[in-house]
């Protein structure tokens, strides 16, 4: 779609089970502001949707914990990240909730449409019951040993330590996250959504195509699932706190959160316009169902097979919807050499991040922007933090400002000088050229960054434009000019107000708190954003208003306060008693059991990574009687060539099993308590591949 009517951007709905932190900005948040706000700069027509997801397990699990009910946990952190969101600067065009009776209407009925056209299939199937809590178990609701890396905290639905999807039958000693007992299986009806089939139909056949111009990422991961073969999804639960299935036959059964959460996009848009639109008649219609309308989903990576190929199926058999025209998603956030967790109390969150520093959320906005995971993990730390916001806020941007400010109530107290002469002096008529040259290239690429949502580089080139304020100022020395060429210097103090401009105008994207500042410094309010490439924008006789200090410095003192926080959450974690941080013994087998496993020492041959997938080694091992091919979640904790000629013990007599497209016959044993040792690695000259581990 090259040049669409209107514009419908949703940012992912953030459970309401805790607050924001910054993984949270970095993954989808603020690339969606920032490009709603570049949008609507250009003129667009958009709407920016989002809202707080207030079903699934999450919620009842906090309930649990908190010892409160799930709708006062929603209750209070919708009122949280909401008012945290507004503050920060993310400027939703509405702010929705999945609790709300709109959408549980909406909901229903999109969920009776697909059920009166056929699509779903019902079957009824095993699945796991707490016997003690006396409920069916949602897959998150259950835990267990991954079979793929034996990560022992792995959910029902997918191990997050080597990102293999899963079924909650495919843990190996399961347990319920309720009483922690063993769960029975148990019959229970439910209604599945026939992904392989629709992924057969020609429709979607269709719609995929669309992925050869998205992101990398997305398109990878996509391509992974639909390689191995989409399986049925039921669209339906068996729970107490959801939208309830609106059919007869369907007591204590509420639809499946990742069937309910998306729809929550169309809910909200249906809430904005009935109350901000005074005649609403199919309005939110023009957003949903008009091809002249562009989707965008802004996502974490970990949301990309929902938003890409499950919510688009659903569009798709309901028959009305236009389906995404993107799905920009970013990787995800690191924190000070380790990754985010909630569950361990280890993030920057949001609503504290805005206490601690009052009115400096752009600081954070803008090291976000550059440090944003967009084709990778990427890290934050406050060293960093500190760094980006000193070197380049206040010693580039900030610093450019303030002097041309300072110079100009100096120079001709703040009323804008007329030109009455050219520069004649070869220096400065090349630094001129070169300086707008420059500017011209950096605010081009900006542009052509913006619209392609490549956000860290649109950045760049914007901080790009004060570098060659500063430099022009560097090579004419207005302060030392005036004193010997006044006229010379009046064209120089005009050329740098109106670089001021520029960046005003466009910070508005990236800093919108910064650039209401910088206009109130300039006078300027009705700016358009095609006038970033003007060289006369502010008129001669226009008077500046008071010259203010854009940003501070980050002081050490600061920083410290951050870190000893975050050490004392890191000692906190380390301080349990020892036995927590071991799993429990297994109950016991008997030898015969035991004697069912062929360990075997292997020997690897060849050790490379899996496109696409970052923690993933594919490895050739020697059995002695046979190589195989054997799939193992340790590339992050071994590099491929350290393997290379190493042993191994391998459990030899495990079903195959394919994962990325990839058949894996076998998998090697791992110790430790995070699973980062490999067992028995070495390269004893006297174990030959293929001996029996007993």
């Amino acid at each position: 779609m090259s040049d669409p009517k209107r514009y419908l951007i949703t940012a992912a709905l953030p459970y309401a089970n805790g607050p924001v932190h910054i993984g949270h900005l970095a993954g989808c948040y603020l690339p969606a502001d920032i490009y709603v706000r570049y949008l609507k700069a250009k003129g667009k027509d958009v709407v920016f949707i989002c809202g707080s997801d207030e079903h699934g397990v999450p919620i009842t699990i906090k309930a649990k914990k908190e010892g409160i009910t799930p709708q006062q946990v929603v209750d209070k952190y919708n009122d949280i990240m909401k008012n945290a969101f507004a503050e920060f600067g993310i400027k939703f065009s509405y702010y929705g909730r999945t609790s709300s009776k709109v959408h549980h209407d909406t909901a229903q009925d999109f969920f009776k449409s697909l059920y009166d056209k056929g699509v779903f299939k019902e079957e009824i199937t095993q699945q796991y019951y707490d016997e003690e809590a006396k409920q069916f178990l949602a897959d998150r609701y259950i835990t267990g040993t991954c079979p793929r890396c034996g990560n022992l905290g792995a959910y029902g639905d997918q191990c997050e330590k080597c990102g293999t999807s899963l079924s909650p039958t495919d843990l190996i000693n399961p347990k319920s996250a309720l009483s922690g007992a063993t769960p029975v299986l148990k019959e229970t009806k439910n209604w599945f959504l026939p992904m392989g089939e629709i992924q057969q139909s020609d429709a979607f056949q269709a719609y995929i195509k669309r992925f050869d111009n998205w992101k990398s990422n997305i398109k990878g991961q996509c391509q992974s699932w639909l390689t191995e073969g989409l399986q049925s999804r039921a669209m339906t639960r068996d729970l107490d706190w959801g939208v309830p299935v609106p059919l007869r036959d369907a007591d204590g059964k509420v639809l499946y959160v990742w069937f309910d959460a998306p729809i929550g996009y169309i809910s909200a848009t249906k809430e904005y316009f009935s109350s901000n639109v005074s005649d609403n008649n199919g309005k939110w219609e023009d957003y949903w169902m008009n091809e002249d309308t562009a989707l965008v989903h802004f996502i974490g990576k970990d949301n990309i097979v929902f938003h890409a190929i499950i919510f688009p199926m659903m569009l798709m058999t309901h028959g009305k919807y236009i389906l995404p025209t993107n799905v920009p998603a970013n990787e995800f956030l690191n924190l000070e050499g380790d990754k985010i967790s909630t569950s361990r109390n280890w993030a920057v969150w949001l609503h504290e991040y805005l206490v601690d520093f009052p009115n400096r959320q752009d600081e954070l906005r803008y090291v976000l922007t550059s440090i944003a995971p967009e084709t990778k993990d990427s890290e934050f730390t406050w060293k960093d933090y500190q760094t980006r916001v000193n070197s380049e806020l206040v010693s580039i941007f900030g610093n450019f400002v303030n002097r041309v400010m300072v110079l100009s109530h100096k120079f001709y107290n703040g009323v804008l000088p007329s030109k009455q002469v050219e520069l004649t002096d070869e220096k400065l008529i090349t630094a001129r050229k070169n300086c707008f040259e420059d500017i011209k290239q950096s605010l081009e690429k900006m542009q052509q960054n913006l619209e392609e949502i490549k956000l860290r580089e649109a950045l760049s080139e914007w901080i790009n434009v004060a570098r060659a304020g500063n430099k022009y100022l560097a090579e004419t020395e207005p302060w030392k000019l005036v004193k010997t060429d006044e006229e010379s210097t009046k064209i120089i103090m005009l050329d740098a107000l109106q670089i001021c401009t520029k960046l005003a105008i466009s910070a508005e994207v990236f800093l919108p708190h910064t650039a209401k500042k910088l206009k109130t410094m300039l006078a300027v309010s009705e700016l358009q954003w095609n006038q970033i490439f003007d060289e006369n924008i502010l008129s001669a006789n226009h008077t500046l208003g008071a010259a203010e200090i854009l940003y501070k410095q980050v002081e050490d003192e600061e920083i410290q306060k951050q870190l000893t926080r975050l050490e004392e959450i890191k000692k906190a974690n380390t301080q349990q008693p020892a036995a927590s941080n071991l799993e429990e013994v297994k109950p016991d087998i008997s030898y015969e059991d035991f004697d069912k496993i062929d360990l075997r020492v292997g020997k690897v041959l060849e050790a490379e990574k899996v496109p696409k997938a970052d923690k993933l080694l594919k490895l050739t091992v020697d059995l002695g009687f046979e190589k195989r091919t054997i799939l193992s979640g340790i590339a992050e904790y071994y590099k491929p060539e350290e393997l290379v000629g190493k042993l191994v013990t391998v459990v030899a007599n495990l079903a195959p099993r394919k994962i990325r497209g990839i058949e894996s016959q076998g998998m090697l044993l791992m110790a430790g308590n995070d699973f980062g040792k490999l067992y028995n690695v070495g390269s004893e000259k006297d174990i030959e591949p293929g001996s029996v581990v007993k």
